[in-house]
């Protein structure tokens, strides 16, 4: 699967334990959306057209309307960085 520079990044703080926080309009659509690493800190990277390139491919999902996790999907897809070694 092609993964961007961008969404493997986002997809690398959401293996350690990140989560992403949105908004949502009033017609239900998602119109913004924060990365937080699990120290709390914020992730530029996820825009919310990273956000939707994401969520179309399945590689993160939310449940009970919780905010967005990883799958196993996006956990296989996702490359090793230095300090996951």
């Amino acid at each position: 699967m092609n993964i961007s520079k961008h969404e493997q990044r986002v997809l690398h703080e959401l293996a350690l334990g990140g989560e992403i926080h949105f908004l949502r309009s009033d017609n239900g659509k998602i119109y913004e959306t924060t990365c937080f690493t699990r120290d709390g800190y914020v992730l530029s990277n996820c825009t919310p057209d990273v956000f939707q390139r994401l969520k179309k491919k399945r590689l993160v999902s939310s449940r009970n309307s919780k905010p967005y996790r990883i799958t196993r999907l996006g956990v296989t897809s996702v490359r090793a960085q230095m300090n996951q070694r």
